[in-house]
């Protein structure tokens, strides 16, 4: 396929906040962008056009797809039924195999082991003699997630002692569900890559990810990780990427467990979209994970992911966001505010990233 020229238009699956930024990051390249969604969303604000309509209405999907000249999606969680109905009109990068992967927790982790890739030991749950058998390999502490639908630290309960067990299940609604042992390691890492429609891919800089209460809190560039672990890392995001046949950025999360361990990465998850902990690139790249992604799906070809400044990226997590006057007069503090209006307790409403000379290297 050839590149879709200036003048485009991307359709976007999803309404919220990533959208925002993909349809800013679009228009810097003067294409346009017309968002479907179920509800109204920040990416409304700035999207050329917007459709409201249910993901499982298909004949809308395809209509609307066929005012578009490529589909993509803001969040992993878009119905199958609705891709597929858009991959009729238009082609959909990244594609429905993906989404299917990333949607299902145990499907996720089968096709990383799979592809010979190291996972934290987990079992299907589907009942109360699964728990106890699982239980048994894994010991405690071990986590309890929904197959389905859980993100920032949702769907999902610590089982730390024996006695535990007993309410695990109920604690996700006895959902179908992954128990997952629990790994030991210094801190957490993702891979933000991109991948275009040749296979090329540039990766930024892998930055160091703390949480808090499940949600991401900040992400740092230049992180503590070796360097030929963050070669590995890559390598790893690269697999995952050619086995999926993927184009965009693909956000994979791992555990780094230490450089004298077997293997010193632990996968923890993938997100097939740009992702939070990538944000930093807005501010701290000439081009960021938004416009690559713009890039690689309209068939452009892929922009250098160099850092020129170091940077620490700091999620606004609800009342956060009622500092705004002061972190707006903050020096070489960079404030990006979503236009969300209820700012809910664990609801991101911005982000802000600091920025500061590069640590020579």
């Amino acid at each position: 396929m050839s590149a879709l020229p200036p003048g485009s238009v991307i359709g976007i699956l999803g309404g919220g906040q990533l959208g925002r930024m993909l349809a800013v990051a679009a228009a810097r390249l003067g294409q346009q962008v017309h968002i479907y969604s179920d509800a109204t969303g920040p990416a409304f604000d700035v999207a050329s056009r917007h459709t409201v309509a249910s993901y499982k209405d298909t004949d809308a999907i395809t209509a609307w797809s066929r005012e578009v000249d490529v589909v993509t999606y803001e969040f992993e969680n878009v119905p199958l039924s609705a891709a597929a109905a858009a991959d009729a009109a238009k082609p959909v990068r990244p594609g429905a195999r993906a989404l299917e992967v990333a949607q299902d927790r145990l499907v996720e982790k089968q096709f990383i082991e799979g592809l010979g890739l190291p996972v934290a030991p987990f079992a299907a749950i589907d009942s109360d003699a699964d728990l106890t058998r699982a239980l048994q390999e894994t010991g405690t502490p071990a986590l309890l997630k929904t197959r389905r639908l859980g993100y920032d630290g949702k769907g999902q309960t610590r089982i730390m002692t024996p006695d535990d067990e007993a309410t695990a299940r109920d604690a996700i609604d006895r959902a179908p569900a992954i128990l997952e042992g629990f790994v030991s390691f210094k801190y957490e890492v993702s891979v933000i890559m991109v991948r275009d429609l040749d296979g090329q891919t540039v990766c930024y800089d892998i930055p160091l990810n703390t949480h808090v209460d499940g949600i991401l809190a900040t992400s740092t560039v230049p992180s503590p990780l070796p360097s030929e672990i963050a070669k590995r890392a890559v390598e790893i995001a690269e697999r995952i990427a050619a086995a999926l046949e993927y184009v965009g950025v693909l956000a994979v999360e791992m555990f780094f467990v230490g450089a004298d361990a077997t293997e010193p990465l632990i996968v923890n998850e993938m997100a097939p979209r740009v992702h939070n902990s990538g944000h930093w690139t807005l501010d701290a790249c000439a081009v960021s994970q938004f416009e690559n992604h713009v890039r690689a799906v309209s068939g452009w070809p892929l922009a250098p992911a160099d850092r020129h400044v170091d940077a620490v990226m700091t999620n606004l997590i609800g009342a956060d966001v009622k500092a705004w006057q002061t972190l707006a007069a903050e020096t070489g503090a960079c404030l990006h505010l979503y236009g969300k209006r209820d700012a809910r307790p664990g609801r991101k409403m911005g982000h802000l990233t600091r920025v500061s000379l590069k640590t020579p290297t």
